[in-house]
């Protein structure tokens, strides 16, 4: 069946990417931070895409997906937002009711999405906590309406086809990216490096590199105030194997299993799993993962803005704040690519706030 609706879905699917959310994005050589890090950096920029981020690259294919199957309202969860709001517009676009779950944490910290999202003609629905309580919640109101609504997943966890749907619309990113290196320099990139949340945005840039041995591929994840403190996001640095909507793959957990609440300065970073997908590439020694803390994040947002003029989201800062680590240890002539997943005018006031050490 799902392979019957990409295969419906691929002609309207590529046309509304082009025409409606401006693909392909660039891949843009960045010369300033090139000089700073003696490496050469090139960053791929989903934050150019329709409303600032990668998620209006599945939000689109599976309102689409919606519309054929005949369903007419879409339920989703968001964190930071950026998926709410683009799956609001994709139901704008085709005139889908949409009902947007959202924890009340989140929406004290990203008022501008909840504002963005009742414009586009959302409903949002606040769930005590966060994104994690805001996934649970719509979850369970799709269970109880299964015929009746769609869920919208935005990042690749959760009951299967959920995962596998939202790494194969985000996989666009990575063919672009290939494509894109081969025009500029003629080869693959050494390294790519993305921040890893829960996993759509690193799967969206790392699938198309998974069987080239050669380009080295590496997660980042948030440190938050430090792997021993508790008040992390780190999932695969320091979860373990359990079962969490639906999917096994590495949790942050108690020793009774119960989950405990992931943290970081990047909203969209905050839950408690990651793609099973992500835990595979893991366990098979095919991904790189390390963390970057909540002070080198936004130490990274203030370096890419004033270097390159870019406000990356907090979310792709943590993949930026690697860089630091990372590119003394790569060889001359070394490229690689950052994939910037959204702009970060929704943090100008955390970023702002943040204390200067």
């Amino acid at each position: 069946m799902l392979r019957n609706l990409l295969f419906l879905v691929k002609e309207e699917l590529t046309t509304a990417l082009k025409d409606y959310v401006g693909r392909e994005t660039p891949l843009y050589y960045a010369e300033r931070l090139t000089a700073h890090y003696k490496a050469h950096i090139y960053i791929k920029r989903e934050d150019l895409a329709h409303l600032g981020a990668h998620k209006m690259n599945n939000a689109l294919a599976q309102a689409i997906i919606a519309k054929r199957m005949g369903l007419t309202a879409v339920i989703a969860a968001t964190g930071a937002g950026q998926h709410g709001i683009a799956t609001a517009a994709a139901c704008a676009k085709f005139g889908l009711s949409c009902t947007i779950f959202m924890g009340t944490a989140d929406m004290e910290k990203q008022p501008s999405s909840v504002d963005l999202m009742n414009l586009l003609g959302a409903k949002v629905r606040p769930t005590a906590g966060s994104f994690k309580d805001a996934t649970s919640d719509s979850i369970r109101d799709w269970t109880e309406k299964l015929g009746e609504v769609y869920y919208l997943a935005g990042t690749a966890v959760g009951p299967h086809p959920c995962p596998t749907m939202v790494r194969e619309f985000q996989s666009v990113i990575g063919r672009e990216t290939r494509r894109q290196a081969a025009e500029k320099w003629g080869g693959t990139p050494d390294a790519v490096v993305a921040c890893v949340g829960s996993g759509s945005n690193a799967l969206g840039i790392f699938h198309e590199f998974v069987r080239d041995p050669t380009v080295r591929l590496i997660g980042v994840e948030a440190a938050g105030f430090g792997l021993n403190t508790g008040k992390h996001a780190a999932t695969l640095a320091a979860g373990e194997v359990g079962v969490y909507h639906g999917a096994m793959s590495y949790l942050l957990q108690d020793e009774e299993g119960q989950i405990t609440c992931p943290h970081s300065v990047g909203v969209g970073m905050e839950y408690p799993g990651v793609a099973p997908e992500l835990s595979f590439l893991k366990e098979t020694g095919r991904m790189e993962f390390y963390s970057a803390s909540d002070e080198e994040a936004v130490e990274a947002y203030r370096r890419v803005a004033r270097l390159e003029g870019i406000l990356p989201a907090l979310e792709a800062s943590h993949a930026f704040a690697y860089l630091e680590k990372l590119c003394p240890t790569m060889p001359d002539g070394a490229k690689i690519i950052i994939s910037c997943s959204g702009r970060g005018e929704k943090d100008t006031e955390t970023v702002f706030n943040y204390p200067i050490s």
